[in-house]
């Protein structure tokens, strides 16, 4: 794909969105039922949405963080694969952010917690920054020009999450 010559699509921008905000919540939730599901009775949205939850303080707190923290990981590989260009990268890892802070708004109020911002601060930084770095690797990349097929071959589950997971999500969000 040429990026100069490719046109502005605002629905192409808002499935990206959606799709990398649905595999953020999906990843978190994974990792809050790993490591807080582990501790707790119960797992409910509290421990996602409420800004109480995040704190240093107990244990729990702390996979908490561990869980946002881990999630800000995956979301830059999600980045990868579903945005591709590493100019794009802080603005969708803003976007996500903002979104989540939208929601926790709604659910629980403002965040009074200066852990919750230091936390979400550095998710931001780090789904940005590692977003970016990857997407210049990838982008970087030679591009073979023989005609034979490279000895290198694209490692099964990156084409598995590339063609089975984020193209079919994009194509039923556009159509």
């Amino acid at each position: 794909m040429f990026y100069g010559a490719v046109v502005w699509d605002p629905w192409l921008i808002v499935a990206q969105i959606v799709c990398l905000q649905c595999l953020y919540y999906i990843t978190l939730g994974l990792f809050m039922s790993i490591f807080v599901g582990t501790r707790v009775s119960r797992m409910s949205l509290v421990y996602l949405f409420d800004y109480a939850t995040v704190t240093a303080s107990t244990v729990t707190g702390r996979c908490v963080i561990g869980s946002f923290l881990i999630s800000a990981l995956a979301g830059a590989i999600y980045m990868v694969h579903l945005i591709e260009r590493a100019k794009k990268c802080l603005d969708f890892s803003a976007t996500v952010y903002i979104i989540h802070l939208f929601i926790c708004i709604m659910y629980g109020g403002w965040p009074s917690s200066i852990t919750w911002w230091v936390v979400n601060a550095t998710g931001i930084a780090v789904m940005a920054l590692l977003g970016e770095y990857l997407c210049v690797r990838r982008e970087l990349r030679e591009i073979p020009i023989t005609r034979y097929r490279s000895s290198k071959q694209t490692p099964y589950l990156n084409m598995f999450f590339t063609d089975f997971l984020i193209k079919p999500c994009i194509s039923i969000l556009i159509a």
